[in-house]
């Protein structure tokens, strides 16, 4: 039985079946705002441009960041930055498979009053980030907000959070103050959101968080996002169908769905009445490095922090100090741009500098690759890498230390082999790495169809071992504005497998993967971990035999290789919504090898009102069919206790 907020309806999801349309320093430059509104329309609203100083002895010392990237002081007037943030929301909200990115950065100070909060609504697209060496130095007295989308000519009924992608809340305080806002509003800083969404190292104080948006049109579904580094206040999950909160401190947390994840938190809710709630509790997270971010030094220069990678950790990073880690000079950047072409940037990487990806869309026809060990990629406002000519966007060696932050790897019109390759095809000695500095990609995702056309054989492909994946959405798009019905999505926007783990000692803390036509994940690797794992399988079969797997009934959402011998998973759930041809049948849920060291926690399969999926995990656990439509088919252990 689910547990929910007075008046949430039913836990459901519903996004499917809608029709969504929805180079090196530049020195002697300082940085611009510029608000674009969806679409290619100028923006309306600049607030004053506020340098960030450079490297000593740069002409001018500033640094520039592009016109993607607004830089907020707390000098400035409330209002002029409050403008400019509604200015950007109100260009963004609907803007879901638009080409803007926007990242708007805080320098450490306070801002907003009691009287006078600063009240911010973030839409497509957009990161929030605060620019102190703490998430205390910045504080935002008001709100930071994501609220119900209301679909357009659908009218209020149709307003809910199943769509609200692409966002980036971190590095600051909020200091929860709805002054001005109506009686609902009051209630609670709302964060209703689906996948691609994060917040990282926030410290929340002085009221409530909700998940979900209880205000616009009364409750409504929300579907998934992710907590690490933080400290809450209580938490109000609502109607979340899935979270995954990581090293985190939290008051108090209500209310469950579906899957419910808990990794190293202090506060944690109790996981022994599974699945009456169903919450999954990992005392401490095996394996956890914290996402790059930038900050200002004593004399207003910009560096990044890169975390160190921890074992068996609990709480935040930050409690004692600085996060343990490393500090990197933006001097040891190349910062790009969108107009600049990958044989600089490749040039740059070889010449030993990391790389910054500025907001945009870039256009990659032929791989960036990052060959150098510790290199840092890290991309702001959601940088998104668009393969062309049939190219693997981004190629990472076996290296260790390796960090990827920030990055979308979209699908071009021309077959990719892959989106992002972590090491070479796996031989049979494997690819070591020090299991103390993995390569880590935080939140990369990766997207296949929905703004255009999109074709890949797989879209993350994982050979080198010791990697971690922390926080990755992997999407094959269920729709999106190119026109297409649900049977033509099947045979041109092709994704075949979403991810694909060969290495060993691979550890996954929040993976959501969807909609792909063969496996969406095959996990091939020894010794492989996963911390909460989200799937839908594909809405757009057009028959049976386009969903067969030789003579078995479809593909498992998670699959463990045959030979594997050891393997853990945490909180994992498939769903199924065959809605282009309710009458599909997929055997298994998930698929693993009966072998004692293969062990999976708390699992569970749901049907969304169309297809079936006979059974939980090989052969075991009830119909998620149309008779049993929104009641999860859950298995607390597998093999049984």
């Amino acid at each position: 039985m689910t547990t929910q907020t007075p008046g949430t309806g039913s836990p459901l999801r519903r996004r499917s079946g809608r029709r969504l349309i929805g180079r090196a320093f530049t020195f002697g430059l300082v940085l611009t705002t510029a608000v674009v509104t969806a679409g290619t329309t100028a923006a309306t609203a600049a607030a004053p441009a506020h340098a960030i100083p450079g490297t000593p002895g740069s002409p001018g010392g500033v640094a520039d960041l592009g016109p993607g990237v607004t830089v907020f002081d707390p000098s400035m007037p409330v209002d002029q930055i409050q403008a400019t943030l509604d200015a950007a929301h109100t260009a963004q909200v609907d803007n879901e498979m638009g080409a803007e990115r926007h990242a708007y950065l805080f320098k450490p100070g306070t801002y907003g009053t009691a009287e006078h909060p600063l009240q911010i609504k973030v839409g497509y697209y957009t990161e929030i980030a605060g620019l102190g060496a703490s998430p205390t130095d910045v504080v935002i007295n008001g709100k930071v907000e994501v609220y119900n989308r209301c679909l357009e000519n659908n009218g209020t009924g149709n307003c809910l959070a199943l769509v609200n992608f692409w966002r980036t809340l971190s590095n600051l305080s909020i200091n929860v103050n709805a002054a001005g806002q109506d009686g609902c509003r009051q209630t609670a800083n709302f964060w209703a959101v689906s996948q691609a969404v994060s917040m990282r190292r926030l410290n929340v104080t002085g009221g409530t968080l909700s998940l979900m948006d209880y205000c616009t049109a009364g409750p409504q579904y929300a579907s998934g996002g992710f907590i690490a580094d933080s400290r809450l206040p209580s938490v109000t999950n609502g109607s979340q169908q899935q979270w995954l909160t990581r090293n985190t401190e939290v008051a108090g947390w209500s209310n469950a769905v579906w899957n419910q994840v808990f990794s190293g938190v202090v506060g944690a809710p109790d996981e022994s009445g599974f699945p009456d709630p169903p919450y999954t509790t990992v005392e401490n997270t095996p394996v956890s490095r914290e996402k790059p971010y930038l900050f200002t030094d004593a004399q207003g220069r910009l560096n990044v922090r890169v975390p160190a990678a921890r074992k068996n950790t609990r709480g935040v990073s930050w409690a004692d100090g600085m996060t343990p880690g490393r500090t990197v000079p933006l001097s040891d950047f190349y910062v790009a741009k969108p107009s600049d072409s990958v044989q600089v940037i490749n040039s740059q990487l070889a010449r030993g500098r990391n790389l910054l990806l500025t907001p945009g869309v870039y256009d990659i026809a032929r791989s960036i690759e990052v060959k150098r060990p510790d290199t840092v990629v890290l991309g702001l406002g959601h940088a998104t890498l668009t393969a062309s000519r049939g190219a693997t966007p981004l190629d990472v060696a076996d290296v260790p230390g390796v960090v990827v932050a920030g990055v979308t790897v979209d699908a071009g019109l021309q077959k990719s082999p892959v989106l992002l390759r972590v090491g070479k095809e796996h031989g049979e000695h494997g690819h070591r790495t020090p299991v103390d500095n993995p390569t880590t990609l935080s939140d990369v995702y990766f997207r296949v169809g929905g703004p255009h056309v999109g074709k890949t054989e797989t879209a993350l492909e994982v050979n080198s071992d010791n990697v971690l994946i922390d926080h990755t959405w992997v999407w094959r798009a269920d729709h999106g504005v190119e026109g297409f019905t649900d049977t033509q999505r099947w045979n041109t926007n092709i994704g075949r497998y979403g991810v694909v783990v060969n290495g060993d000692h691979v550890t996954a803390t929040g993976l959501f993967v969807e909609h792909f036509q063969r496996y969406n994940t095959v996990w091939n690797g020894e010794d492989g971990t996963t911390i909460l794992y989200q799937n839908e399988l594909p809405y757009d079969p057009p028959t049976q035999a386009d969903w067969m797997n030789g003579s078995v009934e479809g593909y498992a959402g998670y699959k463990v290789g045959d030979r594997v011998k050891r393997h853990n998973l945490y909180g994992a759930g498939v769903y199924v919504f065959n809605q282009n041809n309710p009458q599909i049948h997929t055997e298994n849920g998930f698929e693993v090898p009966q072998t004692p060291g293969v062990r999976l926690h708390h699992i569970m399969t749901v049907n969304l009102n169309a297809g079936t999926i006979d059974h939980v995990v090989n052969g075991v656990g009830d119909a998620a069919d149309t008779t049993k439509v929104g009641a999860p088919q859950y298995i607390a252990d597998y093999p049984a206790q």
